[in-house]
């Protein structure tokens, strides 16, 4: 398997990391059976200083890089496909935020100093049951009003990720009586938020993705932080989304490491030895790996070039859309042969095989989604 490490700094965290994925992958069953959000896991990360590593470092951050931030989700998802999920949304926002700039800057100073002296968490929370996913161009029912100096919201948002942690979120919201849609910094502390319990899913248990409900939440002024003009350069690519692909490549990856374990010693009577020796296993676990090539590649360098080429990333939107689709394709590919490598052991419950098929299905459903990525690239080719 290819090392992606390239520096001193990623070294040491991949090594940090590595102790902590262990710890993850432990708790995972647990928290995958019961539907329980790992509380724990981000309780060690805060402790590690990984909350804060996309902060500025004028605010006390580490103000890491794409790749740096990629390459370390994936490495947790090898432990906890959930937890990566879940602190690859807030430790992207904060990139994002960082990025764009579009916000006064004492409130997001404000914001970076809770995350690095509280461990605060954030997250976006745009989806809502009847308008969808965001990115399908929906606009929100969660409703703003104003009412003096402050703003009056009322509302539901879906699949909030990390919905019990949040100290924060970031509410998207239609304008009463104006065409206008803007987002507010909302604390999860202020009267008439709650958090309703909903996530029952087949798959990425722990994100805890709950209902995040709001009844006439009373927001400063000063928290109104982007309207829809200034959400403009929202449209411009964003590269740190990424950490979606990162994390079902890190299942996948777990999956592979587990498939080809079991080969080198799972020894049925009908062989003389283990079934690593059997031609089609063989076939399967190169065919394993060549997926997974494919596919980190592709991601690291689609990164490696937004990372050259700062000027040129308006123009690489579908080369991180192609990234999703084929890093969350091979994902599922990957975690179906390993399957089929274990058989039938691979269906019990205690097997944390049929935890990764189940959580890798997920992926297909992150933006954006395979018809989405289709669709763009049939237009280029068309417009060409």
């Amino acid at each position: 398997m290819i090392d992606f490490v390239k520096t001193d700094f990623q070294y040491r965290w991949m090594e940090k990391l590595k102790e902590l994925r262990l710890r993850f992958a432990e708790r995972a069953p647990l928290h995958d059976k019961e539907g329980t959000f790992p509380f724990g896991n981000f309780k060690d990360l805060g402790e590690a200083g990984y909350l804060s590593l996309t902060v500025p470092k004028k605010y006390g951050g580490q103000e890491i890089s794409l790749y740096d931030y990629i390459l370390f989700q994936e490495e947790i998802a090898r432990g906890d496909g959930s937890t990566a999920l879940s602190v690859g949304w807030h430790l992207g926002v904060v990139m994002d935020l960082d990025d764009r700039q579009s916000w006064k800057e004492q409130t997001f100073e404000k914001l970076c100093k809770s995350i690095v002296h509280s461990k605060s968490l954030v997250n976006r929370a745009s989806t809502e049951p009847a308008t969808g996913s965001p990115t399908r161009g929906g606009k929100p029912q969660t409703t703003a009003e104003r009412k003096g100096n402050q703003w009056m919201l009322n509302g539901r948002k879906s699949f909030t990720s990390m919905a019990p942690a949040l100290d924060y979120s970031i509410i998207s919201a239609s304008v009463k009586d104006s065409d206008q849609v803007s987002s507010f910094l909302v604390s999860h502390k202020q009267p008439g938020v709650s958090i309703e319990e909903r996530w029952d899913t087949l798959g990425m248990r722990g994100t805890r993705s709950d209902d995040l409900v709001l009844k006439n939440v009373a927001v400063e002024s000063e928290n109104l932080v982007e309207t829809a003009d200034q959400e403009g350069n929202q449209q411009l690519p964003k590269g740190w989304l990424l950490h979606i692909p990162a994390c079902y490549l890190g299942i996948a990856r777990a999956a592979r490491d587990f498939a080809v374990e079991f080969a080198k010693t799972y020894e049925p009577n009908s062989l003389k030895g283990p079934i690593k020796d059997v031609p089609e296993v063989q076939r399967k676990i190169g065919l394993m790996d060549v997926e997974l090539f494919k596919a980190r590649q592709l991601m690291y360098g689609v990164i490696e070039r937004w990372e050259a080429e700062p000027q040129n990333r308006k123009n690489l939107g579908s080369s991180l859309a192609a990234v999703k689709y084929v890093a969350t394709n091979s994902a599922n590919e990957v975690v179906d042969l390993a399957m089929r490598i274990v058989g039938a052991h691979s269906l019990f419950k205690d097997n944390p095989l049929q935890r990764y098929y189940r959580d890798v299905r997920a992926g297909l459903h992150n933006p954006p989604m395979d018809d989405a990525v289709i669709a763009l690239f049939a237009r280029q080719a068309l417009s060409d």
